[in-house]
Order: C-alpha cells, then sequence, then structure tokens
C-alpha cells in the first residue's frame, strides 16, 4: 500500500497514498480472483490483486469441501483459500490487503481509489468481488452457519443424505434448492412465509409432484434451534404462523436459507451493464462486460451456478481474457510508433 514519511508534529511515521500502475488490476479474492491472478501471473503481466473486505471469499465461512476437484477427502474452506493466495504470490501476484472504495471505468487507464488512499491506473480490470447469500438474520443462524445451516443445497445437500432438511423460501431459489434436496434427503420441508409461492409455474408442479416435500404455509422463521454442545449442531426451527401467531417447532437435521444472493456490484453501478439483480452482463461463453478492458469473473456474473470451481474456471477465461486484450493494445500502440 502506501509508503512511510515522517510527521514530526504526531507520529514519527504516517502513510502516504501511493499511486500504482499495474497492466492488470484484479479486484476480489474468492477463487475467481485468485484463478485470474495465477494465469496472469505465469502470463507475464505482474497482476495486483486488491482482496477487499473477505479475502477468500465465502469459503472462508465454509468447513468442509468434498466438492472441489483434485482433493479425496474433505477439505476446509479456509485452507483451500490459504492454498490458492500462496499460489497466486508464488508465481507472481502482487497482493495487497486493501478494499476498492471508488473507481471510474469512463477512460483508459481505469482508475481505483482504495480505502488506504493508494490510487490504481490499470489498462485492464477482473471484477471478481463475488455475491453473499441474503440472511434472514434470526437468532442462532449466523452461530450455526457451517454447523447443518447453509445457503448452498448443491454445495452442502451431500451431507444431508437420508436425513431431513428443511428450506427456507419460496421463489425459484427455494424451490430449486428444495428439489435438489429431494433427491437425497429423506424428507424436505419448504418453509414460506405466504400462503403462495413466488417461483415460476413449472416449478411449483415439479415441487408438489415430490412425494418427499412438504410445503409449510404462513409460517415465519423465528429462530434456529441447535444443541449447547462445544461444537453446535442444528436441530430445527422455531416457527410462527403468519395469521394466527401460533408457535411451534420443527424438528430438522439441516437447514437451507434460500432467500437469494445479493453481488457485490454497488461499486460498478452506472458504469457497466447488469441485469435486473446486479449481476454483471458478461458476453455468452466469455468474460467481457460492457466496457472494452474490464472482465467479470466468478459470482459477480453467476447468478446459476455459483460453485467455487465454476468461478475458478471463469477466473481463469478473465485471465486469458484479459491478456489477449493487452495484447492488442500493445500491438496497436506499435503500430501507431511505425
Amino acid at each position: 500500500m502506501g509508503r512511510y514519511a515522517p510527521n514530526t508534529r504526531h507520529d514519527p511515521e504516517v502513510i502516504v497514498p501511493t499511486t500504482h500502475k499495474p497492466r492488470l488490476l484484479i479486484i476480489g479474492a474468492g477463487p475467481a480472483g485468485y484463478t485470474a491472478a495465477i494465469y496472469a501471473a505465469r502470463a507475464g503481466l505482474k497482476p495486483v490483486l486488491v482482496a477487499g473486505m473477505q479475502p477468500g471469499g465465502q469459503l472462508t465461512i465454509t468447513t468442509d469441501v468434498e466438492n472441489y476437484p483434485g482433493f479425496a477427502e474433505a477439505v476446509q474452506g479456509p485452507w483451500l483459500m490459504d492454498q490458492m493466495r500462496a499460489q497466486a504470490e508464488h508465481v507472481g501476484t502482487d497482493l495487497k490487503y486493501d478494499l476498492v472504495t471508488k473507481i471510474d471505468l469512463s477512460r483508459r487507464p481505469f482508475r481505483a481509489e482504495c480505502d488506504s488512499g493508494d490510487v490504481y491506473l490499470a489498462e485492464a480490470i477482473v471484477i471478481a468481488t463475488g455475491a453473499q447469500a441474503r440472511w434472514i438474520g434470526i437468532p442462532g443462524e449466523q452461530a450455526l452457519s457451517g454447523f447443518g445451516v447453509s445457503a448452498c443445497a448443491t454445495c452442502d445437500g451431500f451431507f444431508f443424505r437420508g436425513k431431513d432438511v428443511a428450506v427456507i423460501g419460496g421463489g425459484n431459489s427455494a424451490v430449486e434448492e428444495a428439489l435438489y434436496l429431494a433427491n437425497l434427503a429423506r424428507h424436505v420441508t419448504l418453509v414460506h412465509r405466504r400462503d403462495t409461492l413466488r417461483a415460476e409455474r413449472i416449478l411449483q408442479q415439479r415441487l408438489f409432484a415430490k412425494e418427499n416435500i412438504t410445503v409449510l404455509w404462513d409460517m415465519v422463521t423465528e429462530e434456529m434451534l441447535g444443541t449447547q454442545a462445544a461444537r453446535p449442531v442444528a436441530r430445527g426451527l422455531g416457527l410462527r404462523h403468519a395469521r394466527t401467531g401460533e408457535r411451534r417447532e420443527l424438528a430438522v437435521d439441516g437447514i437451507f436459507v434460500a432467500i437469494g444472493h445479493e453481488p457485490a456490484t454497488e461499486l460498478f453501478r452506472g458504469q457497466l451493464s447488469m441485469d435486473e439483480s446486479g449481476y454483471l452482463n458478461v458476453e455468452p461463453g466469455g468474460t467481457r462486460t460492457s466496457v472494452a478492458g474490464v472482465f467479470a469473473a466468478g459470482d459477480v456474473a453467476d447468478k446459476v451456478y455459483r460453485q467455487a470451481v465454476t468461478a475458478a474456471g471463469t477466473g481463469c477465461m478473465a485471465a486469458l481474457d484479459a491478456e489477449k486484450f493487452l495484447a492488442s493494445l500493445e500491438h496497436a500502440h506499435q503500430l501507431a510508433a511505425e
């Protein structure tokens, strides 16, 4: 980040903001950002990666990871991300623990200002800021996250084979999660606070056709219940009927919150094309955004799969796309100089 300079009045040293001029700036340090950094560094682009608020992304709050290729046994999410970070740095990535607070994509070099005061002027940018699951914000939710409470059935449904689980929500995401879990769990209970679902009709038809799915209508989830052991384990839900106020408990082994995700794209609003949910629009089959030289990878542009392995794959794609873009710029400069 910034360099140090003397301050004779107060502290002997204060940080003076620094302006950096990388060819490629990567914003975000999840599987997409780290993979983009690995490929870009190996291509000789000397990328700078600004890690953001949560270095490592959502995997840093994930316990057992069983579906990332290359590991026969389950690995811990934080360990996996630490290995990606170490690999990115080993091949030459300049990792900055800072937060981009303002960005100007209207002209090149693109300008990114950070919380530290440092400024980055880059010829190309890979955006890998990810997305966060929406949480309800009720007692027990965060304490049990990773201990029976999840926001991703595809990631964690395998752990609940032959068990009873609950899915909270009423939109497409919730119904899709319930249908996926119905193929693994003994029984799935969909808990919805209204008396009708918001999901598409075809999804509702599939839901109601499943014999091992039950829908609890007009039920507000007020609490997630767990054991009081040193390692907490989810054991059920505290529910309240929305109309009668009657309270009850639902005993389940796993709880899946499916009320949507929020992509971290506020920084780019008004500068890049987004869909109605705020996900960055990219060209089909690629990572190019609506601004030449700006690429998006991972969950920030993916509202369908949202997996670590797919994020890493698009991180690779973004780095390759950025390499081609920078090579074309260099070629254009050479022609102009002749």
